[in-house]
């Protein structure tokens, strides 16, 4: 019977939060709360306690270079799925996605422009793109940014955020720390300067290979740098490791890192390292324009047989 029924009134149309996402960002630091406007007018560094939250390649590209201008180069090149490899996820639907979500071929970019008006050839890991792992892509692209380097006797710059060498693709991966660490033998027996400048994190085979091979390595605050990570190592020794390891301050306390530089200070650092070094930097001449000559011919036919 109706009666003995009470009517429900309708619920009320839930209504949705007007401010915009975005708006705000936590500290992963210090948990403050913070304007997002403002944490990237300080150049993504929290106010509060400085801790450096991570940048994309393209940012950091436009945070190092004279007035944020810089010219992509050595684009067009695409990973491959060799293995077929499947795990959680297929490695061409991460390939797929990582494309979409970064805009950028692969995870890394590769850029010249001027530093205090001294051109320079710029490497800049995409930590977005599968945790910035190093793959046959990456590791071509790089190779590729250092012969530009010594063709044109311009310093190279490698800034590293990655988790390492990217195992969806083997041994091919695993392959490219001994290629580049080749081509830098070469940049360095034609005396041409290489900083490496460390990020949170810079880990696995990146760091085994070209992270710390830099004439100058630097870091920021606080950056996570190693081989394996702190829990695997723990696990490993069955120890408890000091305070602070692995972290960019320790490094650079037991003799692994020339310095530690805030990004606020990293431009002008660098401005400062290219006028000494480029003073010692002659233009090619003789045997070296034809080993430069040789050097050009070898990109030319890389990049015809790639196509």
């Amino acid at each position: 019977m109706t009666w003995f029924k009470k009517e429900k009134a309708p619920l009320a149309p839930i209504q949705q939060s007007r401010m915009p996402e975005g708006l705000w960002t936590k500290c992963k630091e210090c948990s403050e709360i913070l304007y997002t406007k403002e944490i990237v007018k300080n150049l993504s560094v929290c106010p509060k306690c400085n801790y450096h939250i991570g940048l994309s390649s393209v940012e950091r590209a436009k945070a190092i270079f004279d007035d944020e201008r810089f010219e992509e180069i050595e684009t067009g090149l695409f990973s491959n799925d060799p293995l077929s490899f499947s795990d959680t996820k297929n490695y061409g639907d991460r390939l797929i996605r990582s494309k979409k979500s970064t805009g950028l071929d692969d995870a890394v970019l590769i850029a010249r422009g001027c530093i205090d008006g001294i051109p320079v050839v710029l490497a800049a890991m995409e930590y977005g793109f599968i945790g910035g792992s190093m793959g046959v892509v990456v590791g071509e692209k790089i190779t590729r940014a250092i012969e530009l380097a010594l063709e044109e006797r311009a310093p190279l710059i490698i800034v590293s955020r990655s988790g390492g060498a990217r195992m969806q693709e083997g041994a091919i991966s695993l392959m490219q720390m001994a290629k580049i660490s080749a081509a830098l033998a070469r940049l360095d027996d034609g005396k041409v300067p290489y900083i490496s400048i460390l990020t949170n994190p810079t880990t696995g085979g990146v760091t085994a290979s070209f992270a710390m091979l830099g004439d100058v390595n630097i870091a920021e605050p606080k950056a996570l740098i190693g081989f394996a990570g702190p829990r695997v190592i723990e696990q490993t020794i069955r120890q408890a490791l000091p305070p602070g390891f692995q972290r960019s301050e320790y490094l650079l306390e037991h003799g692994m890192l020339d310095m530690i530089v805030e990004r606020k200070d990293m431009r002008e650092t660098l401005g400062r390292m290219l006028r000494f070094f480029t003073q010692s930097v002659k233009p090619a001449t003789g045997s070296d324009s034809a080993t430069n000559t040789s050097t050009s011919r070898s990109r030319v036919q890389k990049e015809e047989s790639v196509s």
